[in-house]
């Protein structure tokens, strides 16, 4: 039996997909969790290893909601500030952190060693991992070489340390892959390109059975980050209302947020705007079903699971111009791609969208067929648990 030891955010998604699909197999699957979570069935170890100040979010899985000391952070610290901090702070956390991990993986002993994020969870196994003969596999999230990286000479430090370490690598889009070789990353190392959050379970995110009669919907699932423009949506929003006062934006996992009620304030979008607390998967599924457009107007990203999942539930995805966006959109074939802060143009392109329900159609049918042969979720996971198996009996 193969003995897998992920190091990873257990709040996340990613992490869940990637973790649930090994435990259902011939796997014994560990989780060392950079956050406080909650327990998943299945496990056969589990352990906390907090790093970069997460011991300051409080357990729960993610699109759960949150807990009452992670709203007061929110409200207290902007979310600019909340990722400085952690980008000077978090590195000096390391060192510590690294020697509880060791003393988990000399206890579990597993085969693999699989790092979800180079900050901070690829950065803490590199340092846990110094002369053990284990193999390390290192997943690169959207941002970690464009935004995090080069933010701090500790980031860069520590980056480089990891892909140094990193046995292979796992990265969501072909520009990580360069991007790593820059970073330090060995050419002759094995390297996979598969969707980060292991693929789209299609019965889950589909198209809606028939259309049906209701005002626009052009969705943000973004939420507020720090590399999404929520400038640019909230004055696209409202540059489309004077034209279009109908359409509606919902925007999951902004209620409550202070900077999203001082845009809708200062714009007056209250009627157009919808403030939405975070969803469970099933219920953004049905909203992607519902509407006809759907934003990730960001200034890094590599693959976005969201986009991936409006895709796969035939909404017409508009995103910043990114050079790993292209790897899936052809602007004005099955998508539209916009510079990210620029709101008129983004303006315009949700008109386009709409105006020109023949462009909505057959991007759906290209993307669908996208999404089966690139990203359905059995087949990403299958290419992944092949990509394991190498690994293990080269035991690189």
């Amino acid at each position: 039996m193969t003995r897998i030891l992920f190091v990873a955010d257990g709040r996340s998604p990613i992490t869940l997909n990637w973790i649930r699909y090994f435990i259902t197999g011939d796997h014994e699957v560990h989780l060392a969790s950079s956050f406080p979570c909650q327990l998943e069935p299945g496990l056969a170890s589990f352990s906390v290893v907090p790093v970069a100040l997460s011991e300051m979010k409080e357990a729960g899985k993610s699109g759960a909601g949150e807990g009452k000391r992670d709203l007061l952070l929110r409200k207290l610290v902007p979310l600019g500030l909340r990722t400085r901090m952690r980008q000077w702070l978090g590195p000096l956390t390391l060192p510590k952190a690294a020697q509880h991990l060791r003393d988990e993986i000399q206890n579990i002993q597993p085969d693999l060693v699989h790092a979800m994020r180079i900050p901070y969870e690829g950065m803490l196994a590199s340092l846990a991992m110094r002369e053990m003969s284990i193999p390390l596999l290192v997943s690169v999230w959207g941002n970690d070489f464009t935004l995090h990286a080069p933010s701090t000479p500790w980031m860069r430090r520590y980056t480089r340390l990891t892909l140094q370490a990193a046995d292979a690598l796992h990265t969501d889009c072909q520009r990580d892959q360069r991007l790593a070789r820059v970073w330090g990353f060995a050419s002759q190392r094995p390297g996979i390109v598969l969707p980060g959050g292991g693929g789209i379970q299609l019965d889950v995110f589909h198209p809606a059975e028939s259309a049906l009669a209701r005002p626009p919907i052009v969705i943000n699932p973004r939420g507020l980050r720090a590399y999404a423009c929520s400038d640019t949506f909230f004055k696209a929003a409202a540059l489309v209302a004077k034209q279009r006062p109908e359409v509606r934006f919902p925007c999951p996992g902004m209620a409550g947020q202070a900077e999203a009620l001082r845009w809708v304030r200062i714009l007056r979008l209250d009627s157009v705007v919808q403030l939405l607390p975070a969803l469970t998967r099933p219920e953004i599924a049905d909203l992607f079903r519902q509407a006809q457009v759907m934003l990730s107007i960001t200034t890094h990203d590599g693959t976005p699971n969201a986009l991936l999942e409006a895709l796969a539930s035939g909404c017409f995805p508009i995103a910043g111009d990114l050079e790993s966006i292209r790897e899936w959109i052809t602007p004005g074939v099955n998508g539209l791609l916009v510079d990210p802060g620029d709101p008129q143009a983004l303006a315009e392109a949700i008109l386009r969208a709409l105006d020109q329900p023949e462009l909505r159609a057959e991007a759906k049918r290209v993307n669908l067929e996208l999404v089966r042969e690139r990203a359905e979720y059995n087949l990403v996971m299958h290419q992944a648990k092949k990509f394991y198996i190498t690994l293990i009996s080269k035991n690189i």
